[in-house]
């Protein structure tokens, strides 16, 4: 099958804007698109997004979900819109990255079970675990995009997945917690430039509602209400509420020498923003833009600032707000049942894996014979 079967579907909105530059030189897109200068999300490679004249850029596989090909001929424009959006943008681009990677080995699509299953042999040990799974998820959705047999369905993938598993481990690499304290470390760093109260409110806010950076990224103004006690913060869409549903989360008055709600005030009113996205590009002349900054340029954010407060960067991500609220939560003696509240996680054991190792030597069994 060739690969212009599967048509680019990114439109308009996602045309990366201008990056955002750092004192060291490091540069970040902003708006919906991905790390660029500095690729921090490797899951979606930034030669898949748009080019800034809107075009996409060569013969790209992308998964579009409109079934252009056969059997799903004769689909009226609505069903197929409707269709299209059944799978995230974010997916789309990831399965458009891992079918390139497939047909760049030389393999084609439609494929047997004997090629997927090479394909994973040659890439074992190189790519993790879960990223192997996910490609053959990818597999999967562009042979049912066209009405082929489904090869990751055969035994023999199902084999060769259990032996990678059993020789290579299945543990994933996690980002470290970003801790209360040095997140501080981190926030005394910064000075008063704009670029400088953006982020205070974007680590402050990220840490406190423990948000995705996805939806760190897509807050806008009308998102945010200050109330007596703090403010409400509404998640409109999230990975795990495809259909937004929504959530609002409760975020009170600081008690200690940084406090989210004010520092949200206080790049408000620097940046003016009255509506559209909260968090937007800066440029290194600290001009406020309207662009909204993307996922990765929310990584980027902890990265750099971290980095300044003389931590190694490459141990933390986007995910590592997320993560050191919930670590630094536990360790102050919050419940779970009010972590859960603030992230959003649905149960104890999905929780858990959040929770980093806060608890260890609390009452540690060690510690009553040694």
């Amino acid at each position: 099958m060739k690969s212009d079967l599967f048509t680019s579907v990114f439109s308009k909105d996602d045309v990366a804007a201008p990056a955002d530059t750092y004192d060291d030189g490091s540069r970040v897109a902003c708006h919906d698109g991905e790390a660029r200068d500095d690729e921090i999300d490797h899951s979606v490679k930034s030669d898949m997004m748009a080019s800034s004249d809107g075009k996409t850029g060569g013969d790209k596989i992308a998964i579009n979900c409109n079934f252009a090909d056969q059997p799903f001929q004769g689909l009226s424009t609505p069903v197929r819109d409707f269709v299209s959006q059944s799978i995230a943008a974010s997916t789309k681009r990831a399965y458009a990255a891992d079918l390139a990677s497939y047909e760049a080995s030389g393999r084609k699509i439609p494929s047997s079970p004997q090629d997927v299953a090479e394909y994973l042999a040659g890439k074992a040990g190189t790519l993790a675990v879960a990223t192997l799974q996910r490609h053959l998820a990818a597999l999967a959705k562009a042979h049912r995009a066209i009405g082929a047999r489904d090869p990751v369905k055969s035994e023999l993938i199902a084999s060769t997945m259990r032996g990678i598993r059993r020789t290579f481990g299945v543990a994933q690499r996690q980002a470290k917690p970003l801790l209360r304290d040095d997140l501080f470390a981190a926030l005394d760093k910064l000075g008063d430039r704009p670029k400088d109260v953006r982020d205070r409110a974007l680590l402050l806010l990220g840490f406190a509602t423990a948000m995705r950076r996805s939806e760190l990224a897509a807050l806008d103004v009308a998102d945010v209400e200050f109330v007596t006690k703090g403010m409400l913060v509404t998640i409109r869409r999230s990975k795990t509420d495809q259909e937004a549903q929504g959530r609002t989360i409760a975020v009170p008055f600081g008690r200690t020498r940084h406090c989210p709600v004010a520092a949200l005030k206080e790049w408000l009113e620097l940046a003016e923003r009255r509506e559209g996205p909260i968090f937007v590009f800066i440029d290194k002349h600290g001009n406020v833009s309207s662009w909204r900054i993307s996922g990765g340029g929310v990584s980027h954010v902890v990265k750099t600032r971290i980095a300044a407060a003389g931590y190694d960067p490459t141990l933390f991500s986007g995910h590592s707000l997320r993560a050191g609220f919930a670590t630094s939560a536990a360790q102050a003696g919050a419940s779970t049942h009010k972590i859960r509240q603030v992230t959003g996680h649905r149960s104890e054991a999905s929780l858990a894996r959040y929770i980093r190792d806060a608890d260890l030597f609390a009452d540690n069994a060690a510690a009553r014979v040694l």
